[in-house]
């Protein structure tokens, strides 16, 4: 398929960026945005549908022997932990991040059922392709929610678990009305640049926007342009009834391997927050509350806060998250001495 290439103009500095758009229209399958490695396939053949999921295996220079598996949030796609991956290359570490199926360069599937257990066993599955028996796993945002449930179906497999600001620390459908997946497909449909980037700038930036946040801005733009983009829409929707309808946090217990919670405390997300009764909307999403209640609720926690941080260090403020998480990795397991059992 051949896609258009959209021309607009660039927006001048200060508040206003409606004029701003992408530059092109996002592939359905991201074949024309370049990411930071070179991008691998395997085969899945899941309900009926054959699918590719797209993989980065970062090869460090100087192996150290292990291995750290990093999966992405719902909004993003691989190619936004370059940075992270490239630091801890440089440290030994082996370095798989793939695209999950319905995101990024992976297949956009027509209908499946989505479910972390699924996702879980599709990323065993790059594992096993690659012949690792043992990692570390770092989850944001939803991929913590997927990162956890990893570690839940793979205990042997999970060497230690990271969660960055991972959603689903508290069960919104508890609050939170229903929606179906068509009202989330509605949503979705109505998506474009500038809703997109303030929604961004508002809830993940605190209103402080930085040129780097501009691409990934670009990427879930771009696909609102794309002739296949219900498609896309559909699958996000999908997504977004998993994220609601299959919380993680009940069994936050059954973790047995070392975990690192980084929380950057000015984060207030929360799925559904605006169709919350008024009286308990302020509640949800409160970070600080939820990120100490989930280390006090796991037997080898370690909880690093990030004060002035929204809901993504990795990219906000990066040297604030990496130096926790490489202290982290470094220690010795069979040494692991948690600071909040």
């Amino acid at each position: 398929m051949k896609y258009l290439l959209l021309a607009f103009g660039i927006a001048v500095s200060g508040g206003a960026f409606a004029q701003n758009k992408p530059s092109a229209v996002s592939a359905t399958n991201l074949e024309n945005i370049n990411y930071p490695y070179p991008v691998r396939y395997i085969t899945l053949h899941i309900q009926g549908e054959m699918l590719r999921m797209a993989f980065m295996d970062v090869q460090p220079a100087h192996p150290n022997g292990r291995t750290i598996v990093l999966l992405h949030g719902k909004n993003f796609c691989g190619a936004y932990w370059g940075k992270t991956a490239k630091d801890l290359s440089d440290q030994g570490y082996r370095v798989v991040i793939p695209d999950q199926i319905g995101f990024g360069k992976s297949s956009k599937p027509n209908r499946i059922q989505y479910s972390f257990p699924l996702l879980a066993k599709n990323t065993k599955a790059v594992l096993d392709s690659l012949g690792i028996k043992k990692c570390a796993v770092l989850g944001h945002s939803m991929g913590g929610m997927l990162a956890t449930r990893f570690a839940l179906m793979y205990p042997d497999l999970t060497e230690s678990l990271i969660l960055e600001n991972p959603i689903g620390l508290e069960d919104w459908k508890t609050v939170v009305p229903y929606q179906t997946i068509e009202d989330w497909y509605e949503g979705e449909l109505k998506q474009n640049y500038d809703q997109i980037r303030n929604y961004q700038l508002t809830f993940y930036y605190d209103n402080k926007w930085k040129p780097e946040y501009e691409e990934w801005v670009n990427i879930l733009a771009g696909w609102t342009m794309n002739v296949d983009y219900p498609r896309i829409a559909w699958n996000s929707a999908l997504h977004y009834d998993m994220i609601f309808t299959q919380p993680v946090c009940y069994e936050f217990e059954n973790l047995t391997m070392p975990v690192l919670l980084i929380i950057g405390q000015r984060d207030r997300t929360a799925l559904g927050k605006n169709k919350a009764p008024k009286e308990v909307q302020s509640s949800l999403g409160n970070y600080p509350v939820l990120g100490r209640a989930a280390a006090s609720r796991i037997k080898k926690s370690e909880l690093v806060e990030l004060d002035n941080v929204g809901h993504l260090p990795h990219i906000e403020a990066y040297d604030r998250f990496i130096e926790p998480l490489t202290r982290f990795l470094k220690k010795p397991q069979n040494g692991f001495n948690s600071a909040t059992q």
